[in-house]
C-alpha cells in the first residue's frame, strides 16, 4: 500500500478526483446557495480539476519518449498550474489556490527540508502532507478578500488541523493515516457548515464548495490507500419550504452584484496588490490566486467593464469570462430547438459569431479549450440540437469527446470537422435553424468544405518547410495547414498567398486581422483582389488578440 505521494499517485489522485466530481457534480450544483445561488459549483470544480488532470497528463506524455518518469515535484507543480489556468467560479478559484499551497510544500527540494512558503517543513512524502494541507489552507484564506466561516475555507482549515493532530499522535511518517485524518476532519467541518452560515441553515444544505473539496480529499485517500472513504450523505433542502427558499434566493440574487467576472492576468505582485484594493471597492466575493507573474482573478460586480479595465491597468488580462446572475433566480428557460457552438481564436471573432447567434468558446494561443469547456458551452447553449464547430484540426478529438458527453445528456450533437475559423464562419453563414437538422448540417458542412483556409505567421527559428528553408523572423504563408510561401514582408506574402488560393477560383475572400495589424494591410489586400479578380468580393473582420496576424478564407 503506497504511503507517499509520488508522481504516479498525484496522477491517480487527479484522475480519481475528476471521477468523483463527475459523479457528484449535479448533487453539488443542487446545493449551491452561497455566495450566489447559481447552481454551478459542482460544474466549476469539475472543470478546474479537469484542467489540473490534463496538465499532469501532459507532463507524463512529455516523458513517454525518454527513459525516466516525471518526479513528484513536476507532477504537483503541473497539477497546481493546470488548476490555476482552468479555475472556474468562486470555489474553483479557491481550490486552485489550495492545490498551489500543497504544491509549494510537496515540491520543495529535499535540501530545503520540504519547507513551504510559511516555513513548514518535512523530509518525506508522508510527513509533508500535514504541512502541505496547512500551507494550502493559509494561502486560500490570504487569497479571499473577506474570508467567511462555513465555507470551503473552514473545511480546508479543519482538514489541516486534523492532519497536524495525526502527525503529533505518531502518524508523521504515515501518509495514509495523515490523509484519512484530514478527510475525517474535513467531513466533520462540512457537516457543521449550516451552523456557521445562516443561508446554509435556512436552505438545509452543507456548503457546496466544501462538499466538492471533500470529494477531492476523498480521492486523495483512495489514491494513497486503495480504499475509497464512505460517501458523504447529500443534504438537500430540508428546513424550509421550497417556495420560501426560492423567494429567499431570489432576494439574495437581486441584492447582490449582477455579474461574475473571471480572467487570467499577467502582472507583478505590486500591480496585483493595487488591483485587489480596487476590485474590493467595486464588488464582493473577490478571490485572487496564483503568483510568479500569473494570476486568476474572480469577483462579483455590477460594473463588469470596470473590473476588466482594472485588470488592463494592472497587466494583461485574458480568458475573460463574464456571467450574468440574473438567470440564477429564475426558472430555467425552455430549451431552444437548435444552436451552434463555435471555438474561436480571438475576441473579435467571438463577438462576430455571438452576433450570428452562436455560443462561443475562446481559444488562446497555446491554450486549447478542454473537452469540459466545450461540454459546458453546449449546456450553456440550452438547445435540443447543437452543431459543434471546433475550427481547429488539433481539437478534433477533444470536440468528439465533448459531443459524446453531451449526447449522454440527451442533446443531439453534430460535429462538423472545421479546421480553421474561416471555415466556421462559412458554415455559420449558411446556418438556418428552421430547416431540418440533417439538412442544416449538410449545408454547413458543404460550406465549410468549400472554403480553403490560410494564415500568416512569423517563423520562430530556422526550419525546413514544404516551401524551403525559413529563418527566424520570416513571414510564413500556410495554405490548408502547409507552408506554401516564405517572405520577408507581411503584405507581400499575403498577396502571394491570395494569388495561389485564387488561382483555383473563388467568389469570396475573408480576411481576419489580428489585434496589431493596421487597417492599411486590409485596404491593400482588398485592392489586390479587386484589381486582379473583378468578380471576387472581399470581407474584412477584426479578430482581436489571436495567434496569427492574418487569417484568410476563400470560398
Amino acid at each position: 500500500m503506497p504511503q507517499t505521494l509520488d508522481a504516479a499517485e498525484v496522477r491517480n489522485w487527479c484522475s480519481l478526483a475528476l471521477e468523483a466530481l463527475g459523479r457528484e457534480r449535479e448533487e453539488i450544483d443542487a446545493i449551491n446557495v452561497y455566495p450566489v445561488a447559481d447552481g454551478d459549483t459542482g460544474t466549476n470544480l469539475y472543470l478546474t480539476v479537469e484542467s489540473a488532470a490534463q496538465a499532469v497528463e501532459a507532463v507524463f506524455a512529455a516523458h513517454e519518449t525518454g527513459t525516466s518518469e516525471p518526479g513528484p515535484a513536476d507532477a504537483v507543480r503541473a497539477m497546481a498550474h493546470g488548476a490555476l489556468l482552468g479555475a472556474r467560479g468562486n470555489s474553483g478559484t479557491i481550490l486552485a489556490q489550495l492545490l498551489r499551497g500543497m504544491a509549494e510544500v510537496l515540491a520543495a527540494p529535499a535540501s530545503d527540508g520540504g519547507k513551504g512558503g510559511d516555513g513548514t517543513s518535512g523530509d518525506g512524502g508522508g510527513n509533508r502532507l500535514a504541512p502541505a494541507l496547512r500551507r494550502a489552507a493559509a494561502l486560500a484564506r490570504e487569497a479571499v478578500a473577506h474570508p467567511v466561516e462555513g465555507t470551503i475555507l473552514s473545511v480546508a482549515s479543519a482538514a489541516a488541523d486534523a492532519a497536524e493532530r495525526a502527525a503529533l499522535d505518531g502518524a508523521a511518517d504515515d501518509g495514509a493515516a495523515t490523509v484519512r485524518a484530514a478527510y475525517a476532519g474535513a467531513r466533520a467541518a462540512l457537516d457543521a457548515t449550516p451552523g456557521q452560515l445562516a443561508v446554509l441553515r435556512r436552505a438545509g444544505v452543507v456548503d457546496a464548495g466544501g462538499r466538492g473539496l471533500l470529494a477531492v480529499l476523498g480521492a486523495l485517500v483512495q489514491s494513497l490507500t486503495g480504499e475509497a472513504p464512505a460517501a458523504f450523505p447529500v443534504r438537500h433542502r430540508r428546513y424550509e419550504e421550497p417556495a420560501a427558499l426560492a423567494s429567499a434566493e431570489s432576494c439574495a440574487a437581486e441584492d447582490g452584484p449582477a455579474f461574475e467576472v473571471i480572467y487570467l492576468l499577467e502582472a507583478d505582485d505590486t500591480a496585483v496588490a493595487r488591483l485587489r484594493k480596487r476590485l474590493d471597492r467595486l464588488g464582493d466575493s473577490l478571490v485572487v490566486v496564483g503568483g510568479d507573474g500569473l494570476w486568476n482573478v474572480h469577483v462579483h460586480v455590477d460594473d463588469a467593464g470596470a473590473a476588466v479595465e482594472a485588470g488592463v491597468e494592472a497587466g494583461r488580462p485574458y480568458r475573460i469570462r463574464i456571467s450574468h446572475f440574473g438567470a440564477a433566480a429564475e426558472e430555467p428557460p425552455e430549451r431552444i430547438q437548435r444552436a451552434v457552438v463555435a471555438v474561436v481564436p480571438g475576441e473579435g471573432l467571438a463577438g462576430l459569431c455571438a452576433e450570428a447567434g452562436a455560443t462561443t468558446v475562446l481559444a488562446r494561443p497555446g491554450e486549447p479549450p478542454a473537452s469540459g469547456e466545450l461540454v459546458e458551452a453546449i449546456r450553456r447553449a440550452h438547445a435540443r440540437e447543437v452543431v459543434l464547430l471546433p475550427n481547429d484540426t488539433e481539437l478534433r478529438h477533444t470536440a468528439a469527446a465533448a459531443a459524446e458527453q453531451a449526447r449522454t445528456e440527451g442533446v443531439r450533437v453534430a460535429l462538423i470537422p472545421t479546421r480553421a475559423a474561416v471555415q466556421g464562419l462559412a458554415a455559420l453563414a449558411v446556418h438556418q435553424p428552421d430547416r431540418r437538422f440533417d439538412e442544416d448540417v449538410v449545408a454547413m458542412t458543404t460550406a465549410a468544405g468549400a472554403t480553403r483556409y490560410a494564415e500568416l505567421a512569423f517563423a520562430e527559428r530556422q526550419s525546413w518547410t514544404m516551401a524551403g528553408i525559413c529563418q527566424a523572423g520570416d513571414v510564413l504563408g500556410l495554405i490548408d495547414g502547409d507552408v506554401a510561401v516564405i517572405g520577408a514582408d507581411l503584405a507581400a506574402t499575403a498577396e502571394a498567398v491570395l494569388s495561389r488560393m485564387l488561382a483555383a477560383g473563388g467568389e469570396l475572400v475573408t480576411l481576419v486581422l489580428g489585434e496589431d495589424v493596421p487597417d492599411a494591410l486590409a485596404d491593400r489586400l482588398e485592392r489586390y483582389v479587386r484589381d486582379g479578380h473583378l468578380a471576387v468580393d472581399t470581407v474584412v473582420y477584426r479578430g482581436g488578440r489571436q495567434s496569427a496576424p492574418l487569417l484568410v478564407g476563400v470560398e
